[in-house]
């Protein structure tokens, strides 16, 4: 914990992080550590909407002010530190957001891309720690990569739930009613393609000839 500024090890530790997809599509993962184990319960995910979408710093700012805004609405107590995924600019976001809610001062750090540089709120140079020495630097790496993964799984479901959306309503006779019914028999793109035309054909509003126009239009498509 004296490594970085804390009195104490964090019991418990936030991490933001911001995954973009070709600067479209911007979403913001929280994920909770509580005495240095994942608490899934207390995971997060954010559709960034605003200028977030092409602003980094907003789109913490924003994660940061919806995250503490329930907490307080809930009377919930906030973490021992907060970990934002980015440097200095993004660090000063988050803090910012925090001041502008009228909390009491969270503990906040950055921990840039660049392994081991940490940024504080009131010193302008970056802590560079020596790696894997530090039991509260490894937790709060591990909270990092651990808020990157969900991001990137987060960022991946909407994306395939958005191209087969596009996907589906290319075929004639599929409009968005039987789209949401395929969806919801199947779960998937992939459950689509891999059903059978009579399968297909059970789904109310498709008949078996549609069902077979549907696989074909999929099959023609099995590059995306």
């Amino acid at each position: 914990g004296r490594d970085l500024g804390l009195a104490t090890v964090p019991r418990t530790l936030v991490c933001v992080d911001i995954s973009t997809n070709q600067g479209k599509d911007t979403v913001g993962s929280l994920v909770c550590f509580e005495g240095g184990r994942p608490k899934k319960s207390e995971y997060r995910k954010f559709k960034i909407k605003g200028e977030g979408q092409q602003d980094d710093y907003a789109a913490i700012a924003e994660v940061v002010t919806r995250y503490l805004t329930r907490r307080r609405d809930q009377a919930e107590p906030v973490p021992d530190l907060m970990v934002i995924d980015g440097g200095k600019g993004q660090l000063s976001a988050a803090v910012a957001a925090a001041q502008a809610l009228g909390l009491p001062a969270i503990p906040m750090i950055g921990l840039a891309k660049r392994d081991g540089e940490i940024f504080f709120p009131e010193r302008s140079e970056p802590l560079r720690l020596p790696r894997g020495r530090s039991p509260s630097l490894r937790l709060v790496r591990r909270g990092r990569d651990e808020a990157h993964r969900v991001g990137l799984a987060y960022n991946r479901n909407r994306r395939s739930a958005r191209t087969i959306t596009s996907l589906l309503l290319d075929i004639p006779g599929v409009g968005p009613e039987r789209r949401s019914r395929l969806l919801e028999k199947f779960g998937s793109l992939a459950g689509v393609k891999s059903a059978s035309p009579a399968e297909i054909a059970e789904v109310r509003g498709f008949s078996t000839a549609l069902a077979a126009r549907v696989l074909e239009h999929l099959k023609g498509k099995n590059d995306g």
